[in-house]
């Protein structure tokens, strides 16, 4: 496959193997810039066994720096607390009527938290909101009877994280934008979050891969 430019000049600046996180954030920084701002991800190679239950990680964390962009929040709550919760920040909240809503396609949002009381009627989206990570969880908090915390903190931009099926973590850390301090800062909250789940069973290397990139760029290995 033939590369373009950016691809090729990129692929000039990576290192033969991993570097330290300062170099890394640098290296990240100097590849050929685009027309938009775009967004750092963390990708994490876990030394997990995903398929047993007490080894996974999951969780959720406002990052010391933000990461750059809002986050448009649903709130399934009972019928009397739906318009507060509107006021609170959520782009749509609700009982039955949002329910049906979401079964009926409508997936306008990029967090739902739900009301413990509810939870039992939000459980039928289990099949619609699971696949896309969307799915309220007590792990992640959101799912809980402090709605207006949870929809500040997720409309501002809280992050949740969680293994695939590989033992991966990706999270979103902030812009290409931010100063390399804040980009670290960011980073470094993350990893102490996710070192603090290791599950006790795990054994062995428990982060056994790191890497950085930009929505456009290569990945960057991290030495752990």
């Amino acid at each position: 496959m033939k590369l373009t430019k950016r691809a090729k000049a990129a692929a000039e600046k990576l290192p033969t193997g991993p570097v330290d996180l300062d170099k890394a954030l640098e290296i990240l920084k100097s590849f050929p810039p685009t027309k938009f701002d775009q967004t750092v991800e963390l990708v994490l190679w876990l030394g997990i066994d995903p398929e047993q239950a007490d080894q996974q990680i999951r969780g959720a964390i406002s990052l010391p720096k933000g990461i750059g962009k809002s986050y448009k929040v649903v709130a399934f709550v009972p019928a009397d607390m739906a318009e507060a919760a509107k006021k609170f920040g959520a782009v749509e909240a609700g009982e039955d009527d949002l329910v049906a809503k979401v079964q009926g396609g409508w997936m306008d949002f990029d967090v739902a938290i739900a009301h413990p009381r509810v939870m039992g009627k939000v459980g039928r989206l289990g099949r619609v909101l699971g696949p896309q990570g969307k799915m309220p969880s007590p792990k992640s908090g959101t799912v809980t009877d402090k709605i207006e915390d949870a929809i500040r903190e997720y409309s501002a931009g809280k992050i949740e994280f969680r293994n695939d099926k590989g033992g991966n973590v990706h999270a979103v850390v902030g812009k290409l934008s931010f100063s390399v301090a804040d980009l670290k800062e960011n980073i470094n909250a993350l990893l102490e979050q996710i070192n603090k789940q290791r599950p006790q069973t795990a054994k062995g290397v428990f982060i056994k891969k790191f890497s950085l990139c930009g929505t456009m760029t290569p990945g960057v290995q991290v030495t752990i």
